[in-house]
């Protein structure tokens, strides 16, 4: 049977999903998808015995053409996915006919023998019974479900569904067709088990795919309009369309993608070197001031092994022309390129400095009520980590590792698992995941999850992070917990605000496994011990001893943002000297407020409050000898940082949240590697604080103990302080930064015994 097409008319793929749009070869899926997706004349509809919920992980798949309607619930449930709305008035007209679950539900317990399925189910109650028994109460089913103006329908001898009257896949998509005013000739369905018959009954052209259920193929034998494909799944509907002349396909092959050369890429947001134009040139250095994880991530490639650091570079027009792809080091790392990607000065201030600041960082740190969400900002902040998925699988080998580095880079594994099935995508959250309930504020969530969804390995920095994750996962998706493991002794479970007794370790979702880990990242030892024995920093240290004198020095270096608590810290400052005169002139509070960029206006009323702050406190409390805040709001090279460490006897650190906090880890070591004894007074709601076993831990909402808890540490004897202090630098020293690095890598690869895993054993949930 062949079918003229109608130029003038879309062509309609409605399409059962188990067996048929989800099944085939890989290359018929991707030349189908494609088809969808690109050519301008196929609209698609998802005609399935899938629930509402069920569907859901497969809207939000990034392999798959988002279809532009959802027929689920065998026909009792119909909606348009541009809003999840119900298509009136079908769904009402279905509605009508349903007398309710309760009433059909207390109707069936007369046959104990049918066991209601538990799966998402809406105007619908779907049973499972024994063939052997289901012959024997067929027709008293069917007579009690009349009785209620429902039908039954079978599915493989041994399902049933009770529905509302005349409720069928094919008579709602008849009824569908009919609202869109489509021309049934221009509708093809394609199935494969005798619960989609009802679609070929209403006369459309369709294709019972390869494999299909016998039943299927010997109900629809003898069918004009009805085609039985060779080819399984996706390769069946590709036939059926030629077969029957439906759609000009030329033109619509998918794009292909030759693999490179790496083995190992590397997505980050900065490049691995600075760039600075000299005389019309762009010339490369190494960092001034790297953040410690840059050479660490380095270290990697070492060996020579052939690798890619993908990151963005701003594309002047004033500048000279980027290169695509440049030398890092040919010496030290001889496999390894930087691939550029080019951005404009206005993508990067909105993707990286003013939507995920605005729109991510106030909801990952659980400051919602700051939020404020841009759909153009949203588009461009997709569009530019298309760029970077691009970019990355234009670089990765067969069968390559791409380890994707934090929040700016969600909507990466989506296009790259789309662009590179072949990869294995490895993601690291840098900061905190919040709770599921605060993640749902975002408009983006379920493409956000999807995202991740479609890497091979996401870490964080602890398990409470995790576990958020997988919530906010399972809120919103249906996915299986496949196995879960205990987090002591490595972690705190109880004590802290951000302790778990125990996390998800994989997930099982429509076929695919994404296994979870938790590793905190670690500080750089080595670093820190080459620059304490440097001449400039021990005379610095002997400087700022010199200059606080006999007085205790509290030491508070943070960057500018509310996430923070410098306000809060501050008040907790002025209520201790309050409550506690006699430490008025004893003690001196250092805080380092390192500012933020210029471009991001956000933090400009906070910087006033706590300067306003601080001039009350010393205009307040000041001696003739004594100040008792020392406020520097500015960069200080990290030379200068490891002396005052050195010099500190109390490091405050009270974020009201925090994804990990290296400053901690940072001070930790430096007063381990001085034989110092400093205390650790840390905020409980930083993710270092499960980790860090010694610190004194503080409630940064709680003036009150953040006051009692820096007392403490200021009172606490010699012999407290060296315990606390040895116990600290064990685990500090033992889990540096390139642990982390060996361990987050040989996790992502399946292969934990290459070092000490965050979790380490896991077991079946």
């Amino acid at each position: 049977m062949t079918l003229l097409k109608s130029p003038s008319q879309p062509l309609l793929l409605a399409t059962d999903l188990d067996g048929t749009f989800l099944a085939g070869d890989a290359d018929a899926r991707k030349r189908l998808y494609h088809l969808v997706d690109a050519h301008p004349d196929i609209k698609l509809a998802w005609v399935t015995g899938r629930g509402r919920e069920a569907i859901l992980p497969l809207l939000a798949d990034p392999g798959l053409p988002t279809p532009d309607y959802v027929i689920c619930d065998v026909g009792a449930t119909v909606l348009r996915t541009a809003d999840m709305q119900p298509i009136q008035p079908l769904q009402s007209q279905i509605e009508a006919r349903w007398p309710g679950e309760h009433v059909v539900a207390d109707a069936m317990r007369r046959f104990p023998m049918l066991v209601r399925q538990e799966v998402p189910q809406e105007r619908r109650c779907s049973y499972y019974c024994h063939p052997e028994q289901l012959s024997t109460i067929q027709a008293e089913v069917e007579a009690v479900a009349a009785s209620l103006g429902c039908e039954v329908l079978y599915s493989a001898d041994r399902y049933l569904d009770i529905l509302p009257h005349g409720t069928r896949k094919g008579s709602t998509l008849t009824a569908l067709v009919d609202e869109l005013s489509l021309e049934h000739a221009r509708v093809l369905v394609a199935g494969d088990t005798l619960n989609d018959l009802s679609m070929y009954g209403e006369g459309f052209p369709g294709v019972c795919v390869g494999e299909s259920e016998p039943a299927l193929v010997a109900a629809t034998t003898g069918m004009d309009n009805v085609l039985h494909a060779e080819a399984p799944g996706c390769g069946g509907i590709l036939q059926a369309m030629a077969h029957f002349d439906l759609i000009e396909a030329e033109g619509y092959a998918p794009p292909t993608h030759a693999p490179g050369k790496a083995e190992l890429v590397m997505v980050y947001h900065r490049l691995p070197y600075e760039e600075h134009i000299v005389d019309g040139q762009r010339l490369r250095k190494p960092h001034t001031s790297p953040n410690g994880i840059i050479p660490s991530l380095l270290s990697f490639f070492a060996d020579g092994r052939p690798g890619s650091w993908v990151a963005w570079t701003v594309d002047d027009p004033k500048a000279p022309p980027i290169e695509p792809r440049a030398t890092v080091d040919a010496e030290r790392y001889p496999g390894l390129t930087a691939t550029h990607v080019p951005l404009t000065k206005h993508e990067v201030d909105v993707f990286y400095k003013r939507f995920s600041k605005e729109a991510f960082w106030p909801v990952i740190n659980s400051f919602w009520e700051r939020a404020r969400f841009n759909e153009d900002d949203w588009s461009l902040f997709k569009r530019v980590n298309r760029r970077f998925a691009e970019a990355a699988a234009a670089e990765a080998a067969p069968g390559a590792t791409v380890w994707l580095h934090d929040y700016n880079l969600w909507m990466v594994p989506s296009v790259l698992r789309e662009l590179r099935p072949d990869v294995k995508i490895a993601f690291f959250h840098h900061t905190q995941f919040p709770s599921a309930d605060i993640f749902a504020i975002l408009p983006w969530r379920r493409e956000i999850l999807g995202s991740l969804l479609a890497c091979d390995y996401v870490g964080f920095h602890i398990p409470r992070h995790a576990e958020n994750f997988t919530d906010a996962v399972r809120s919103t998706f249906p996915v299986e917990v496949t196995a879960r493991a205990s987090c002591a002794p490595r972690f705190l479970t109880f004590g802290c605000a951000v302790g778990v007794e125990d996390m998800a370790t994989e997930l099982r979702i429509d076929g695919r496994t994404v296994r979870i880990g938790a590793h905190p990242i670690g500080t750089d030892v080595g670093r820190i011990r080459a620059s304490l024995e440097t001449e400039q920093v021990a005379d610095d240290i002997v400087r700022i001893r010199d200059e606080i004198g006999r007085r205790k020095l509290v030491l508070s270096i943070e960057r500018l943002d509310y996430t923070k608590g410098i306000l809060q810290k501050l008040h907790a400052f002025e209520r201790l000297l309050d409550e506690s005169p006699e430490l008025r002139g004893e003690v001196t509070l250092v805080l380092v407020c390192v500012p933020a960029a210029k471009e991001m206006t956000v933090y400009r009323p906070l910087q006033q409050q706590i300067e306003q702050a601080v001039g009350r406190i010393n205009g307040r409390l000041s001696q003739l000898d004594w100040t008792p805040v020392r406020f520097f709001s500015r960069v200080l090279p990290f030379a200068d940082v490891v002396a005052h460490y050195a010099a500190a006897d109390v490091m405050w650190i009270t974020p009201l949240r925090d994804g990990l906090n290296l400053v901690a880890k940072e001070f930790v070591a430096v007063q381990g590697l001085e034989g110092g004894d400093g205390v650790l007074v840390l905020s409980e709601f930083a993710g270092a604080a499960a980790e860090l076993k010694g610190a004194v831990l503080t409630n940064p909402h709680d003036p009150a103990d953040m006051a009692r808890t820096l007392r403490q540490a200021l009172v606490m004897t010699p012999g407290e302080r060296e315990d606390r202090q040895r116990r600290l630098f064990d685990i500090v020293r033992h889990h540096d930064l390139s642990r982390w690095g060996r361990e987050f890598l040989a996790a992502a690869r399946g292969r934990q015994d290459e070092g000490d895993a965050g979790i380490p054993t896991a077991r079946a949930a």
